[in-house]
């Protein structure tokens, strides 16, 4: 973009902005490393809020060690009324723990006696600093000339055309000092600040929208827009069951063919029954031995009868008949 024309079109927004806005005076009796900590308070909250929890943080905790050991769910109540309370918290306690690994005390006066570019490089070395945050301090404490931009602000410029794609993805805003005086820093800041924490919070609202309208009536296609959430793709369909093992898949129809003629049936094999076990030959029972025959003894009215009779008896009391002559 030429110069002209992203002068043009910063001057145009300042004066928009200047309708909706009043500048806020900050407060310049802070050190160096308050400074740096209340922006990062600052960055996407109101002056005001940012003010009340900078005030309570100092009434609440013993000092800045006892803050940096703290959680974030244990700065939440104190953090709460900003507008995003945690990526503030994180921003703070992050760059209280590169300053004292760095020093190992909460006192980075010193870096004022040094020459602003050398204590530029190393704010931007803390973790937990943001272009904002080092604009912050090198406008308020270091007296340079540099105008903080924080990510709503940035949203504005790059829709109403005063930044490219490129640039809003490097986070700079070239040409703004050199639009705008040094004398005017401090209140253009304060109203950049103001009109980026209004498209922060809301860049799809209707306060959001009017303010980029006026500013550049023809940004309406370049608009941020809400991303609509796709419907969930319907689930794949299962894959085909893998054929039985001997059993060959039959192999597809050629391009062409005649689907509605019959196929020729194929001879079957012939499946023969599976030979069974004989089952074991159960033993054969032998037949009962016959009861023994139990032999009497003669009495001896017996052997008087066959004496009679003229029949012998033996001594063991079996009876002798005669045999006739033949």
């Amino acid at each position: 973009m030429a110069a002209q024309n992203r002068a043009a079109l910063i001057g145009r927004t300042l004066k928009v902005l200047r309708k909706h806005y009043k500048p806020v005076a900050p407060v310049k009796e802070r050190s160096l490393l308050e400074q740096l900590l209340f922006a990062c308070l600052l960055e996407d909250s109101p002056n005001e809020i940012a003010e009340q929890v900078f005030a309570a943080l100092k009434r609440d905790y013993f000092d800045w060690n006892e803050v940096r050991v703290s959680t974030i769910r244990e700065l939440s109540e104190v953090l709460k009324p900003l507008v995003n309370p945690s990526a503030s918290g994180t921003r703070l306690k992050q760059t209280l723990h590169s300053v004292f690994e760095s020093v190992y005390q909460f006192d980075i006066e010193t870096l004022k006696k040094q020459n602003i570019g050398q204590t530029v490089k190393q704010l931007e070395k803390y973790g937990g600093t943001t272009p904002f945050v080092v604009s912050y301090v090198t406008q308020m404490s270091l007296g340079g000339h540099a105008i903080p931009i924080n990510k709503g602000a940035l949203i504005a410029l790059h829709t109403v055309g005063v930044i490219s794609d490129e640039e809003f993805n490097k986070n700079v805003v070239p040409g703004l000092e050199r639009a705008v005086p040094k004398t005017k820093g401090l209140e253009v800041g304060s109203l950049m600040h103001q009109f980026g924490v209004e498209i922060g919070r809301n860049p799809y609202g209707q306060n959001a929208r009017k303010l980029m309208l006026e500013i550049d009536p023809n940004c309406k296609d370049r608009l941020p827009k809400r991303q609509t959430q796709r419907p969930p793709e319907p689930p794949a369909p299962p894959p085909p069951a893998a054929p039985a093992k001997g059993k060959a898949t039959p192999p597809a129809p050629a391009k062409g063919a005649d689907v509605g003629k019959k196929k020729p049936t194929e001879a079957k094999p012939e499946v023969r029954p599976a030979k069974t076990a004989k089952p074991p030959e159960k033993p054969k029972k032998k037949p009962p031995l016959p009861p023994p025959k139990v032999i009497k003894k003669a009495t001896k009215q017996s052997s008087k009868h066959a004496t009679k009779r003229g029949a012998k008896t033996t001594t063991s009391g079996r009876r002798l008949t005669k045999k006739k002559p033949r």
